[in-house]
């Protein structure tokens, strides 16, 4: 009798303990990405896997640019309403204030360079493209994927709105990632961020309408606020040193040393020099590690399936170097950029992009071409560029398209290529070593199956032999053609006419520019703008602002990395008469 009263005492608290292990499980358990039905929409919205290791809570996103406006308005600059800190000092009732201060949180991102698209109601989106929403911990969770780099807008105009000029595939020349990074580094460490939650980042998140109940806002969001300032601090360490490059900014990023910190702790705080020190007054002076600075223009992703051979039957060279010859590996490297490391990786929404890549196409040139002159421009593109870069923008075919052009030939910056070192190749044969590949068919949205290639090792000699008879062997996911080059790869020229700026590290405003030699091409331009110049072939680089006042980024070819020459002299075509280059220029607008 006295063993069942202490069951009847003990009744209540085991009641209590197995509500509090239900609500657990059905609140914390649920884990899944958001899915979509049409590859465009996964494109991009879908996750990659970041969002599982850095993604930032839902409502911590929105309130970011609001808890952190000295923050934003220190990094974006000239690029932020001027009044922007003191509106969202400001804080309006009644039913519609949440949306007035979801709009205001997106403003903020625009300033950094982000897209909003209207959704099926004419509304525009809380979230921009480029960024994935998942459930996990109990919490929506976003971040990064591939379209923040790989999604920009073309305008005829300031008139033009520009929604409807959506270009999936196209570099992202209008998002600043280094903006961006150092933004939500800092934010993640101020004061308002770090100290006492409840005081601001909670109120401002229940004026954004999160509603957080009393979990939520007592429990939850306290401790995912700690754990975003301490997952901020991780990425820090990893990509932090761009604080001692020169600014890259808009629609670039350095590649590479993002993996020199990753596989093999390359101290960038022991061995890469602060070039703010004395480049913020002379950009010439700034001091720069010869094998630190890697940034390169994004560069466009259309039709990735014709990039699977050239003229000798193997692949072609990848990356603006050339150090990788399979498009898997170069996608799969790329990923980690958006933090989708081995460990939450989602192979399966990547192999679905990556199977769309082999078909889209980049869009149709936007103003009317001068086909007489066109015709005259042809043959002057077979003469001078199609051995290097196919016979148009379709047919890739060229004795030298998909190979590495020797530096020494070649003449350009020199930067990028050194930054990829020996050390580095050899080192990111490591990379998703112990993760297997599973070659297997499966759904992806809209309907398409995923069909994996076989993985056939042509014979090889020598070291590279041996790896790949080993690749052959192992079934993994690790990295088996990285290599060092001499020189940068010859690209095809699909969608030529949107990849403005030119050259690897984008210092040649627009591609009539890049006919002529380097001493006349311009020193200085202006990065950021979307509207497009069609007589010079590129977009408008002279305007220091748009309509609105704001400013665009003042790109410096004598700033380290940034050097503008090479690509010139007779085989280049930069001695050619004007009559000859402006029939090519009419001709590279029909790629």
């Amino acid at each position: 009798m006295a063993a069942l009263a202490v069951a009847g005492d003990r009744g209540p608290d085991l009641v209590l303990v197995l509500v509090v292990a239900l609500y657990a499980a059905f609140r914390f358990i649920p884990e899944g990405p958001v899915r979509y039905d049409n590859m465009e929409d996964h494109f991009k919205y879908g996750s990659t896997g970041g969002d599982l290791a850095t993604g930032i809570p839902y409502w911590i996103w929105q309130a970011m640019p609001l808890v952190c406006a000295d923050t934003l308005q220190a990094v974006a600059g000239e690029r932020l309403a001027p009044d922007y800190r003191q509106r969202t000092l400001t804080y309006h009732s009644g039913e519609d204030a949440p949306v007035k201060r979801r709009a205001l949180s997106r403003e903020g991102y625009k300033a950094l360079g982000f897209i909003y698209e209207q959704d099926a109601q004419g509304r525009e989106r809380d979230l921009p493209i480029g960024i994935s929403q998942r459930r996990s911990l109990g919490l929506d969770r976003v971040y990064i994927n591939c379209a923040i780099c790989h999604t920009s807008t073309v305008r005829r105009d300031s008139n033009d709105p520009g929604t409807l000029t959506l270009v999936l595939g196209m570099p992202a020349n209008r998002f600043n990632l280094y903006d961006f990074e150092h933004f939500i580094f800092q934010c993640a460490k101020s004061g308002r961020y770090t100290q006492l939650p409840q005081l601001d980042l909670i109120p401002e998140i229940q004026s954004l309408g999160g509603n957080l109940g009393i979990v939520d806002r007592y429990m939850v969001y306290p401790l995912a606020i700690w754990a975003i300032r301490d997952a901020m601090h991780f990425l820090e360490n990893v990509a932090g040193f761009s604080v001692r490059q020169p600014d890259w900014g808009p629609g670039r990023n350095d590649t590479f040393t993002n993996n020199k910190v990753f596989l093999y702790g390359y101290s960038w705080r022991e061995h890469m020099p602060d070039w703010w020190l004395k480049g913020r007054d002379d950009p010439e002076a700034g001091e720069v590690d010869p094998e630190g600075i890697g940034i390169v223009d994004w560069p466009s992703i259309w039709l990735q399936g014709k990039r699977k051979q050239r003229s000798d039957g193997q692949p072609m060279q990848l990356h603006w170097d050339g150090n990788n010859n399979r498009v898997e590996e170069r996608n799969l490297n790329a990923a980690l950029a958006t933090s989708a490391l081995p460990p939450v990786i989602d192979h399966e929404a990547i192999e679905c992009i990556e199977q769309w890549l082999e078909t889209l196409e980049p869009p149709k040139y936007l103003f009317s071409i001068d086909q007489t002159l066109a015709e005259q421009g042809k043959p002057v593109y077979q003469e001078y560029c199609a051995d290097c870069h196919g016979r148009n923008g379709r047919d890739f075919s060229g004795k030298y398209v998909g190979f590495v052009e020797p530096i020494d030939r070649l003449g350009t910056d020199p930067y990028r290529l050194n930054n990829y070192t020996e050390t580095l190749a050899v080192n990111m044969a490591t990379t998703y070593a112990e993760q297997e590949r599973r070659q297997r068919t499966h759904p992806c949205p809209g309907g398409s199956i995923y069909q994996p290639e076989k993985l056939i090792s042509t014979p090889q000699d020598g070291l590279a032999g041996r790896i790949a008879a080993v690749a052959a062997e192992e079934k993994t996911y690790r990295y088996k053609h990285y290599r060092k080059t001499n020189g940068y790869a010859n690209m095809p020229l699909d969608g030529i006419w949107l990849r403005a700026p030119y050259l690897h590290n984008g210092s040649v405003p627009t591609l009539r520019d890049l006919l002529k030699p380097a001493a006349q091409r311009p020193e200085t331009f202006y990065r950021g703008n979307d509207i497009y110049d069609p007589v010079n072939v590129g977009f408008v680089s002279t305007q220091a602002e748009d309509a609105a006042g704001r400013k665009f980024f003042e790109f410096n070819t004598r700033i380290a990395g940034n050097g503008n020459q090479g690509h010139e002299g007779e085989a280049f075509g930069t001695e050619l008469p004007e009559d000859k280059k402006a029939a090519l220029l009419e001709y590279l607008k029909t790629f």
